[in-house]
């Protein structure tokens, strides 16, 4: 086989590796997530479970984030993404259908700890291998690609599980078992996938200790604070998430009509992923577009604390609009931060990971617990976590703000 037919041959394959990595993200990721919120009101009765209980549950799948970032990403760098996506999926799926066992809150939630540990070693895996397979020119499109691969499952979960797989499938638990079979199903697609060639060389000759790569990426300022703006407009948009769907039932509205409105982020937030990214590949400045995109995010958050009718509709597409085209952006520049590259991008895209986490987990029962002192007040708190990542954005010195313009080198 000559060197040119090779070539060619991995450049086809790289688009097959692409389309696996971002049904990872809607079959194994996202529909399973996206499903809770508009099961909550079914799981809550079936379990007995409080608002603010509901909330420790929806942040509870982020807690293992916090460690999983710092030692998922290194081993990932260690071990390649494929072996690493493979073991994580097939986790998943024994303890995402281990969930439908729960007979209470303390089972459901140390199920949802279980499984978020697997859970949080798939996203910045995918993003490293985006990093691996494709150029720089190309790297916004593959994670635009992939975040479109998120944003249809947060779409198909939050319109089908409630009214369609609940009722086909005889309950909540049994969709959980489904959900489960399939995340092993794609366990077993990635087990057998090929590595790709330059990775596979790398690690076998060059190996990354754990110390030296966690040590590496955090010395890196501009690092911090695309990892606290993206905790920030995580830990807004998962708390928005979860309270949404039960804050419109609240006011009246009908059940279908809630998941509806949940629905229209997720479609304006997929429709617009990929042209966000290629736009910030074409300008080569991701900073300029982060911040526009937390801007939308953050304002739009924050009018639902206010909005009444249809202005809420309104202001769930102004926050959906740009929440996966940022994630796409910012998981980009994290890894053409100066120093990162695909060698570090697991350990980078980890410490990313690792922040969300942390506000994963507090923000949905914090901003449940202040409903109780006015029900606008949770999106108030939701948004200021965004502006606290624009904020973090402009402090930064001038000369670290270049190892993330996306330019060309």
């Amino acid at each position: 086989m000559t060197t040119s037919t090779a070539n060619n041959q991995s450049d086809a394959y790289k688009w097959l590796v692409l389309a696996l990595a971002a049904f990872t993200f809607t079959f194994v990721v996202a529909i399973p997530q996206m499903s809770l919120p508009v099961m909550f009101e079914e799981i809550s009765a079936d379990l007995s479970l409080s608002l603010v209980q509901v909330g420790w549950i929806w942040g509870f799948g982020s807690v293992m984030g916090i460690l999983v970032g710092l030692i998922g990403g290194p081993v990932g760098d260690r071990f390649g993404p494929r072996r690493t996506l493979a073991v994580a999926c097939l986790l998943i799926g024994i303890a995402g259908a281990a969930r439908g066992l729960s007979n209470g809150f303390a089972m459901l939630a140390i199920t949802m700890l279980i499984t978020g540990f697997a859970l949080w070693l798939i996203p910045m895996n995918i993003h490293k291998t985006c990093g691996i397979w494709f150029p720089k020119a190309q790297l916004g499109m593959a994670n635009g690609v992939v975040s479109v691969g998120m944003a249809l499952g947060f779409l198909s979960g939050s319109i089908l599980a409630a009214t369609v797989f609940s009722p086909l499938l005889g309950g909540w638990r049994n969709v959980l078992f489904v959900y489960g079979a399939v995340a092993i199903l794609f366990g077993m697609i990635w087990w057998f996938s090929t590595e790709n060639a330059w990775d596979e060389s790398r690690r076998v000759n060059q190996t990354i200790t754990y110390r030296k790569a966690i040590g590496h990426v955090m010395r890196l300022r501009s690092l911090w604070v695309l990892c606290i703006a993206t905790a920030g407009v995580s830990g807004c948009v998962n708390g928005l998430l979860g309270f949404l769907p039960l804050y419109l039932r609240d006011r009246g509205w009908e059940p279908a009509i809630a998941a509806g409105t949940l629905a229209s982020f997720h479609a304006a937030s997929m429709l617009f992923a990929i042209p966000i990214a290629l736009f910030s590949d074409r300008i080569g400045n991701r900073r300029g577009v982060l911040i526009t995109a937390m801007l939308m995010i953050g304002i739009g958050t924050g009018l639902l604390g206010f909005a009444g009718g249809g202005l809420i509709f309104l202001a769930v597409l102004l926050a959906g609009v740009t929440r996966d085209g940022f994630m796409a952006t910012s998981m980009t520049a994290i890894i053409e931060v100066k120093g990162i590259g695909p060698r570090f991008a697991g350990s980078a895209a980890g410490l990313a990971m690792s922040a969300m986490g942390v506000s994963n987990v507090l923000a949905p029962p914090i901003g449940n617990w202040l409903a109780k002192f006015g029900t606008g007040l949770p999106f108030l708190f939701w948004a200021s976590l965004v502006f606290s990542g624009i904020v973090a954005h402009l402090l930064l010195p001038h000369r670290d703000r270049q190892g993330y313009t996306g330019q060309r080198s």
